[in-house]
Formats: C-alpha cells, structure tokens, sequence
C-alpha cells in the first residue's frame, strides 16, 4: 500500500473546515479503492498552525469537556487556554470526532502531525 504525504498549510483557515480535509485525507475517501473496514489513508503533516483563525465569539465562549468517570469529575478547559497552551490540540480534537469510531481510528490519527 502506497501511501502518500500532504502537507497543508492552516494559515487564514478555520479549523472545522480544515479537520474534515484532514479526515478525508487520513481515512483514505479520495482513492479508488476505499472500503470503510481498512485503513488505506495517507499521512498528513500541518504547518503554520498557529495561525488559524475562529469565527465570531467561539475563542470567548467555546468550552472543552472531558469527565474523569468519577462523581462530580466534569473538567472544563475554554478554548482561549487551549489555544494559548497547544493550537495543535484544537485541530487534533476536531479530526478525532471526524474519524469513524472503530478499531482503524487511533492508527488514522498517529499519521497525523503537526509543524
């Protein structure tokens, strides 16, 4: 299996937008011979990431959550300390969601790297 590298520059681009490219990409529904079962996508390297931009308010009011499992273990970090600590975690966590929920998922996003 052959598999290719793109390289995509996240500069002016809004990071919806630009994680499902990156999906489309890592699940491999651009090639011929695509079958949702096998991971047959290629690797995707993102540069200038930094540089994405949000629309409206979201910096200001978008939260992410995550829950520990335990009572009372809800952890909600806003999108503006995201953005500050790690943007790459921002495109990372949009492309996870994009991805089937499957077997082939973690494979798909260890192809995924950022510059």
């Amino acid at each position: 299996m052959n598999r290719k590298k793109h390289i995509i520059d996240a500069t002016g681009a809004r990071p919806g937008r630009l994680a499902t490219v990156i999906a489309t990409l890592l699940m491999g529904k651009l090639k011929t011979h695509y079958v949702p079962y096998r991971d047959l996508g290629d690797k995707v390297t993102v540069i200038n990431i930094d540089k994405i931009i949000f629309s409206g308010k979201k910096v200001q009011q978008k939260n992410y959550l995550r829950h520990s499992m335990y009572p009372g273990g809800l952890k909600v970090t806003p999108a503006k300390k995201v953005i500050r600590e790690d943007p790459a975690a921002v495109i990372r966590h949009a492309v996870a969601k994009m991805l089937p929920k499957n077997s082939t998922r973690p494979a798909r996003l260890r192809r995924l790297s950022f510059k």
